[in-house]
């Protein structure tokens, strides 16, 4: 049973009625629910896969974007609080996902429902500061933002029409994720895995290794070869990561 938030919220490419995990996906600034279409297929057999559709893009482009990561969270938690299954949920997010996911976790832990584990992929530790302004530039700064992180689809950088469709949407990722500030001490009881590419611009190895103190579970970092969307060439090393927590 789901309810109007879960099916505003939240996409599901491929039901698993028989899984017994859940996978909760969360998408990246500018990024959009599809992206994760093809983990959907390639885990179906092990969870029901499902990910988080943001407002402003998509099948909600007509929607206003949400401005801070914590009415991003709140929003988000009240979607997955309204599954009425007992299936326990894992949560991958890459980029302001990653910090979406941390956040969402710490309010469904308030309820008793904490993620078996967090997967966080390409961002730094919550408490780890940059200051950036990506959100402030004009449009054609925050193209080239987009241009530079390889992330999001050639189809739409390539159709200008589309991409001023969209900017607004961008926009208010970057406005959230780059005014996001971590409450001091904030944790989750969940274990948390981080992957990391070896020559991301937005994360270091030490700002990635710094996500520990955020756990009180057991704590991993994976590194790959690439950028800040290295998932996009080892996409095939992801999934089998992924399948292999369902599986063990």
């Amino acid at each position: 049973m789901t309810t109007a938030a879960t099916d505003l919220w939240v996409r599901s490419y491929h039901p698993a009625p028989a899984a017994d995990a859940r996978l909760v996906c969360f998408p990246h600034a500018g990024g959009s629910a599809s992206f994760y279409f093809p983990v959907s297929a390639a885990l179906s057999s092990v969870a029901d896969v499902v990910a988080v559709q943001y407002p402003g893009r998509q099948d909600r482009h007509t929607e206003k974007g949400i401005e801070t990561i914590a009415e991003l969270a709140d929003r988000a938690a009240e979607a997955l609080r309204a599954y009425g299954d007992p299936l326990p949920l894992t949560f991958f997010g890459h980029s302001m996902g990653a910090v979406l996911a941390f956040e969402v976790a710490r309010r469904l832990e308030r309820d008793g429902r904490a993620p078996a584990h967090v997967f966080a992929s390409g961002r730094r530790a919550p408490s780890s500061f940059r200051p950036e302004n990506v959100h402030q530039r004009d449009d054609d700064g925050v193209i080239a933002e987009m241009r530079k992180l390889s992330g999001t689809d050639p189809r739409v950088l390539g159709d200008d029409e589309v991409l001023r469709m969209v900017l607004p949407a961008i926009r208010s990722d970057y406005t959230a994720i780059e005014n996001y500030r971590a409450e001091p001490g904030a944790q989750i009881g969940s274990p948390i895995t981080v992957l990391v590419g070896d020559d991301d611009p937005r994360t270091t190895l030490d700002e990635a290794r710094a996500w520990e103190p955020h756990t009180m579970g057991t704590f991993d970092v994976k590194t790959f070869s690439g950028g800040h969307f290295y998932l996009t060439d080892h996409a095939q090393e992801v999934i089998a990561l992924l399948k292999a927590h369902f599986t063990a």
